[in-house]
C-alpha cells in the first residue's frame, strides 16, 4: 500500500509540474491550479482505495503469478472510468494534460513498485520469512507430490507445516517414523480429515491444499468443515503444468468442469510473436553493432580461431539449423570433451556441464558470466530459426535420446531465453529443464513472453547458473 501511494504521489506531482509548473509550455486556455493541488493530494488516497476495492492487496495474489498485476490494471481502469463519468455528469472541465500524465504514470509506477516489492518478498521467502503455512490434505502419493511441489520453488511462499492423510498411517504405508511419530517427506502427519480443525489449530495453518486424488464425497465434507475457519482452501488439479488462459471453469448440470483449451501453436498470435521477435532482434543488432564488433575482436585477438562459433542445433518441428554464438572455448574443445567426461556435473549424461571447465578461454569466462556469448543468436532470431523466448535449443545428440513426450519441446522455436534461463540455467537438472520447457509449450502466451524477458534481465544481472 505504501509503494502504491508513493507511486501515485510521484505521478500526481509530475503531472502537476508539467501542466502548471512551467516545465512544458502548453498553448491552452488558462486554468486555475488550486483545484489540482487538492486533487494531487487526494489522488494517492483514492488510488489506494481503488486498489483495495479491486482486491489487489489480498495476500493470496501477492508474490507470484499475473493475477496481482491484472487486478492493479482493472482497479486503475475502473477508477479512470469513474473519474470520466463524474467529470461528464458534473460538467467539470478537467485539464486533459494533467489527467493524461497522472493516470498512465501512476499505473506504470505502481506496476514497477510492485515488481520491486515482489523481488523483496522473494528474498524474504528464500530466507524462510513471509511464508504461507500450508497444511496438505489427501492420499499418500498425491499428498507427497504436493509436498514436493511446495518445496520446488521457495519464492512461491509455501511452508508445509503438516499433512492430513485420508487414512491413519500404518506400517504398510510409504511414510516413515520420525521421533516417535510419522512424517511424509519430512512433513509431520498431523491427523485425518475427521480431525482437520484440530490439525489446523495445532499447525497454525493459513492455507489448506487438497490433493486431486481425494474422492468427491470426502472433499465435500472437508470443504464444509473448513467453512468459517479463515483459511485459504486450494484444490490441486490432476493436470500438471497447464495454467493461465488455457483453463476455465464450465458448469455442466451443476458440476464445475475444467475446460482446457488447446495450446495455440499456430495462428495470428504466433504471427504477432514472429513479427515482434524479428523487429526486436534487428533493432538490438543495429543498436549493439559497436559492442558486437568489440566482442568479436576480443575473442579473435586473445585466442586462435574464429570469433563466431557455429553449431548445429534442432529447431521447430525437428528441423536442424546453425546456431551462432561468440566462441568462448578453445578450438579443440570438442576433442578434449572425452577426457573430461568423468568430471561431468550432470549425472544423467545428456548435458555436459563443468563449473571450472579448462576448455573455456579467459574472454569466454567473461562472456559467459554476463551471457554476452549468446548475443549472436539475435541473427538466428532475425532469420526466423529462433525466437526471443522458447525452449533451450537442443543438440541433435540430445534429441536422439529424447523420450516420446520430450519431443513436444520441438513444437515451437527454441529461444534465446526461456523458463530455464530465469530458473537456474546451468544449475538445473535435466528433468527440471525438460519440465520447464514443456510447461512453456503448454502455456505459451505473449504476456508470458514479456514476463520471461523481464525476469531474464535480473537473471543475467544475478549471474546465477552462468558458467
Amino acid at each position: 500500500m505504501g509503494s502504491d501511494a508513493a507511486a501515485c504521489v510521484v505521478a500526481a506531482g509530475v503531472a502537476y509540474l508539467v501542466r502548471f509548473g512551467g516545465l512544458v509550455e502548453f498553448d491552452l486556455k488558462p486554468v486555475s491550479a488550486t483545484p489540482y493541488v487538492v486533487m494531487s493530494v487526494a489522488l494517492p488516497v483514492v488510488w489506494v482505495l481503488a486498489m483495495f476495492l479491486g482486491r489487489a492487496y489480498e495476500s493470496r495474489f501477492l508474490g507470484s503469478g499475473s493475477e496481482e498485476f491484472r487486478r492493479v490494471l482493472n482497479a486503475a481502469a475502473h477508477l479512470t472510468a469513474v473519474v470520466a463519468v463524474l467529470s461528464y455528469a458534473t460538467k467539470a472541465e478537467l485539464a486533459r494534460a494533467y489527467v493524461l500524465i497522472a493516470f498512465p504514470a501512476a499505473i506504470l509506477l505502481t506496476v514497477l513498485g510492485r515488481c520491486a516489492d515482489r523481488g523483496y518478498l522473494h528474498r524474504l521467502r528464500r530466507g524462510g520469512r513471509g511464508l504461507h503455512r500450508v497444511l496438505v490434505v489427501g492420499a499418500g502419493d498425491s499428498a507427497a507430490s504436493l509436498v514436493r511441489l511446495a518445496r520446488r520453488d521457495p519464492t512461491a511462499g509455501w511452508s508445509v507445516v503438516g499433512v492430513v492423510l485420508d487414512r491413519s498411517p500404518g506400517r504398510h504405508s510409504h511414510d516413515h517414523a520420525d521421533r516417535g511419530g510419522f512424517d511424509l517427506l519430512g512433513a509431520p502427519i498431523v491427523g485425518t480429515p475427521e480431525s482437520l480443525h484440530t490439525a489446523i489449530r495445532a499447525t497454525r495453518a493459513t492455507t489448506v491444499a487438497i490433493s486431486p486424488q481425494m474422492d468427491g464425497e470426502t472433499l465435500r465434507r472437508v470443504l464444509w468443515m473448513l467453512e468459517g475457519s479463515d483459511v485459504d482452501v486450494l484444490v490441486s488439479s490432476a493436470l500438471t503444468d497447464v495454467t493461465g488462459p488455457r483453463i476455465s471453469i464450465r458448469p455442466v448440470a451443476g458440476l464445475p468442469l475444467l475446460h482446457i483449451e488447446e495450446p495455440e501453436l499456430t495462428g495470428a498470435r504466433r504471427a504477432v510473436k514472429g513479427l515482434f521477435d524479428r523487429s526486436v532482434a534487428i533493432g538490438v543488432l543495429l543498436l549493439s553493432a559497436p559492442l558486437f564488433v568489440a566482442l568479436a575482436l576480443a575473442v579473435r585477438l586473445t585466442s586462435p580461431g574464429p570469433a563466431i562459433f557455429r553449431q548445429t542445433r534442432v529447431g521447430c518441428d525437428g528441423r536442424p539449423f546453425t546456431m551462432f554464438k561468440f566462441r568462448s572455448m578453445y578450438v579443440d574443445a570438442e576433442a578434449r570433451k572425452a577426457e573430461l567426461a568423468a568430471q561431468n556435473e550432470r549425472g544423467e549424461g545428456l548435458l555436459f556441464k563443468m563449473r571450472d571447465d579448462p576448455r573455456i578461454t579467459k574472454v569466454g569466462k567473461f562472456l559467459r558470466k554476463w551471457s554476452l556469448d549468446e548475443l549472436p543468436q539475435l541473427l538466428n532470431i532475425a532469420n526466423g530459426t529462433m525466437s526471443l523466448v522458447g525452449p533451450r535449443p537442443p543438440l541433435p545428440s540430445e534429441v536422439a535420446k529424447y523420450e516420446d513426450e520430450v519431443h513436444r519441446r520441438l513444437m515451437v522455436k527454441p529461444g534465446l531465453t526461456g523458463l530455464w534461463q530465469i530458473s537456474g540455467r546451468s544449475d538445473l537438472e535435466w528433468d527440471e529443464s525438460v519440465r520447464l520447457d514443456l510447461r512453456y509449450v503448454q502455456n505459451w502466451s505473449l504476456p508470458l513472453d514479456f514476463y520471461i524477458l523481464w525476469r531474464t534481465v535480473f537473471a543475467v544481472l544475478r549471474r546465477e547458473g552462468a558458467y
